[in-house]
């Protein structure tokens, strides 16, 4: 198989730019209701740099959360622009971007434009896009995530939308008011069913299956990305070991760290010791079973998720943890958990219909 262009461009780090835009553009604007003129000018609050009220973690957060858009912004721009051209156009760009959101806080009762915070957010940018210099080159030009994407990845830009996609995965589980892997959550439009309208047994049941047959989905959409030798099971356990230390982190920030654990219920360990052995078989079935499969899987998990009252126990957590708020992580986490699976459904119907086109012209090699 014949090598990509050493300099050749990384869709992949394109495509989670601007989702990484997105969340950032989300998480700044969230709850994104009740708008109102204040009734001063936008840019009033640039006159004062040191707000009221600040903490430390709000500075180290608001620098840090824009650390990840430098060096994605510079990575996006790699091969075309590269060296102190791209630094200069991301710096600028990252406090551009800074500064247009909070100067639209200003219509948001629930934030507080900050001068400060455009000051972290430039300064995460800057340091950010500085580090990318170093790393765009050998990680995207000829290093380790150059060879990863193109050695044991499918080739194509459907690929690389699926790679985002398990990102945004990883990133819903640290939603900790949610089943296990149960994404798709939309009680809040029509209310949450009563909590006693099961019995623990039965809610015990609805978890397992609902973990169960999310990892199980989760596997078919990774084995759809990997290249036909490509070590699927391999990813899909590393895959699974990253989905569980970020539940865990999300617990460790909402109960402490002896708490760590308390995602792990009953239901939850049912589904795991189902749902592992179940995904690592099912990554055998070929690519045609594998993506209706991974479909009916998905759409039967997110039903059972809104059939099931809400765990009075992660509903406590969840009015617990909101001391300090970290880009308002937790609107954030709850939009990409309640969109995914509609998401991943956008994204199979997408594969499946690229796929036939690729097998009705096997002229043009097969490609997605």
């Amino acid at each position: 198989m014949r090598e990509p262009a050493v300099q050749r461009a990384s869709p992949l780090a394109r495509y989670l730019f601007i989702a990484y835009v997105l969340l950032i553009a989300y998480a700044s604007l969230h709850p994104l209701s009740a708008w109102h003129d204040p009734g001063v000018p936008p840019l009033a609050y640039l006159e004062s740099f040191w707000p009221r009220y600040y903490t430390r973690f709000d500075i180290v957060s608001n620098f840090l959360a824009y650390v990840p858009l430098g060096l994605l912004a510079v990575g996006a721009l790699y091969p075309r622009i590269r060296g102190i051209a791209a630094f200069l156009l991301v710096s600028v760009a990252g406090a551009a971007l800074s500064l247009s959101l909070e100067t639209l806080q200003n219509y948001l009762p629930s934030r507080i434009p900050s001068a400060l915070d455009v000051a972290c957010n430039s300064a995460g940018a800057a340091t950010g896009a500085l580090l990318s210099l170093y790393l765009s080159p050998r990680m995207i030009g000829r290093g380790v995530l150059f060879h990863l994407r193109y050695d044991v990845f499918a080739r194509g830009h459907i690929v690389d939308v699926g790679l985002v996609l398990l990102a945004g995965w990883l990133l819903s589980q640290l939603r900790p008011e949610s089943l296990l892997f149960g994404n798709g959550d939309l009680r809040f439009l029509f209310g949450a069913l009563p909590v006693n309208l099961y019995d623990p047994s039965t809610f015990i049941r609805i978890e397992a299956i609902v973990t169960a047959a999310n990892l199980t989905a989760v596997a078919l959409l990774l084995s759809l990305l990997v290249a036909d030798n490509g070590p699927r099971r391999l990813l899909f356990l590393l895959l699974l070991a990253a989905a569980c230390l970020v539940r865990m982190l999300a617990f460790m920030v909402l109960f402490e760290g002896r708490h760590a654990l308390a995602w792990l219920t009953p239901g939850a360990t049912a589904g795991l010791l189902i749902g592992v052995p179940v995904a690592l078989a099912a990554m055998s079935l070929r690519r045609g079973t594998a993506i209706g499969v991974c479909g009916v899987l998905l759409m039967a998990a997110t039903a059972l998720v809104n059939l099931a009252p809400a765990n009075p126990y992660l509903v406590v957590a969840h009015q617990a943890w909101y001391q300090g708020h970290f880009l308002n992580f937790n609107g954030l986490t709850r939009v990409v958990s309640t969109l995914w699976p509609f998401a991943a459904l956008a994204f199979l119907s997408m594969y499946g219909a690229r796929a036939l086109n690729a097998a009705s012209r096997p002229e043009r090699g097969g490609r997605l």
